[in-house]
């Protein structure tokens, strides 16, 4: 029998012949990194940074110049490599993945992917960023200055955007899992792009009874739906419309509509904004895994278009509303039945937000407005002393409960 070649281990390309990586020397090794062509990843060099214009967990977005064409910007979003020890982190892998998929009008679009040159001063690691075409505002932005005044049909403009982006990534089998005011871009010429894929995920309809485990410690406190804060696993697009309900109501209160600083006091206030959480009103909640371990409010009524009313004086936008914030994950309405909703097919018919935003030269950004949030710690038996007056017309308050 023919004796099987036993081939040389050798090194990544450029290794001298013969070498493996083990036996390079620190010379040869320092000269293949720095001399390594990355032919489909360029150099983030080709990008000038201009200001910083996001943060958070997901780490740093920054407004950048493309050199080349020197009047074209982008947004450069800067993949967190501190707690990896060695590859590329697996939820930016998922993160660039859906981006390659996804292709609609009103999502984000990823351009390209670069990196800085791995060099001694930075340890032969390269930072990775991901490059976005660029958006002059975000929701929660734009909401922050009051100067910034939506009419009707603007408002109906923007949810118009925000449910034909959802209805599309669902219709891809993608969830967002963390729809909120600060991740919905608007550019300059007022073409919304959901934004932040960060903990988007693939989801599935379970066949034969099976279950999906998806985790639920996903989508920010005030705004995630409350069958995640009970614990579900088992959930799909609801999650997202609950966050765009919150939203909707959000362009006319001007700052999130329930505030909580712990779990339990996000369900405290969604059961007194949409009711008690009942198996009558919602079929199988008592079987979610929270649900006898919380102590939930009871013999609340639902009270959303009565709370929202002197917000939204559009009884149609009343009824969206109410419909996208039902308890019932399986009977709150979805994207596509919520684009044919009344709301959007009256007069004022949806109208363009560029002439508007034309008057805004400044970009307005979350991470570089005021806060919004300045009472988001007020005592809650401070807001149950005032939850039955009514805001004059024209008020701003800091949120509904």
């Amino acid at each position: 029998m023919q004796q099987q070649q036993i081939m040389p281990r050798v090194g990544p390309p450029g290794t001298p012949t013969g070498s493996s990586s083990r036996t390079m020397s620190f010379v040869d090794k320092q000269k293949y990194i720095e001399d390594y062509d990355f032919p489909y990843c360029d150099e983030s060099s080709k990008y000038e940074k201009v200001a910083k214009i996001g943060q958070g967990t997901f780490g740093e977005v920054f407004k950048a110049r493309e050199k080349k064409s020197n009047n074209k910007f982008v947004a450069m979003k800067k993949v967190l490599m501190d707690n990896e020890k060695e590859g590329f982190p697996i939820t930016a892998l998922r993160e660039i993945r859906i981006l390659q998929l996804l292709k609609h009008e009103n999502v984000v679009n990823l351009i390209e992917i670069c990196r800085t040159k791995a060099t001694v001063s930075n340890g032969y690691r390269s930072t990775f960023y991901l490059v976005f075409d660029f958006c002059e505002h975000d929701l929660a932005g734009l909401l922050s200055n009051m100067n910034v005044k939506f009419s009707l049909g603007e408002i109906k403009k923007v949810m118009q955007q925000l449910l034909n982006g959802l209805y599309y990534i669902h219709s891809n089998k993608i969830l967002h899992r963390d729809m909120k005011a600060a991740n919905v871009l608007i550019t300059k010429h007022g073409v919304l792009k959901l934004a932040d894929f960060g903990l988007a995920r693939a989801f599935s309809i379970p066949k034969n009874d099976a279950k999906n485990r998806y985790t639920n410690r996903v989508v920010t406190l005030w705004y995630r739906p409350p069958e995640l804060l009970l614990g579900d696993r088992n959930y799909g697009p609801p999650v997202d419309m609950w966050g765009a309900g919150c939203i909707m109501a959000e362009m006319w209160t001007r700052s999130p509509i329930m505030q909580g600083n712990t779990e339990q006091q996000q369900l405290i206030l969604i059961s007194q904004l949409c009711g008690s959480f009942t198996p009558d009103v919602w079929p199988g909640v008592e079987k979610l895994e929270l649900y006898k371990t919380v102590e939930l409010p009871k013999n609340q009524n639902r009270r959303v278009k009565e709370r929202l009313r002197p917000y939204v004086k559009d009884p149609y936008g009343c009824d969206l509303l109410d419909k996208l914030l039902t308890l019932d994950p399986k009977k709150r309405i979805d994207a596509d039945t919520a684009l044919n909703h009344d709301f959007f097919w009256t007069d004022p018919m949806p109208c363009d937000l560029g002439k508007m935003l034309s008057h805004h030269l400044q970009s307005m950004f979350e991470y570089l407005a005021q806060p919004r949030r300045t009472n988001q710690m007020r005592n809650y038996h401070q807001q149950m002393a005032t939850m039955n007056s009514k805001p004059p017309d024209n008020t701003m308050i800091d949120r509904v409960w």
